[in-house]
């Protein structure tokens, strides 16, 4: 495990305590626990926008096949 030192606002530090305590584990852990969660959440968020991107490619390319399939149902030898 890695060591990383860290400067943080006094204020920041009671209630991260505060909070440690409440959960009844130590700073280190609440510190560890509120990284995954962001890491988890950013994570979440890159996924959801990777999703939008491809679906509106996808969505592009599905009205063009669409506009197919109607020339071809409104055409009158079909």
């Amino acid at each position: 495990m890695t060591t990383v030192s860290l400067r943080l606002p006094d204020c920041l530090i009671k209630e991260t305590d505060k909070r440690a305590q409440e959960l009844h584990i130590p700073r280190a852990e609440y510190i560890r626990r509120a990284i995954v969660t962001l890491n988890m959440q950013v994570t979440a968020e890159q996924r959801r926008r990777r999703m939008m991107e491809v679906s509106r490619r996808v969505r592009g390319e599905s009205m063009r096949v669409n506009a197919e399939f109607n020339a071809v149902e409104d055409a009158p030898d079909a």
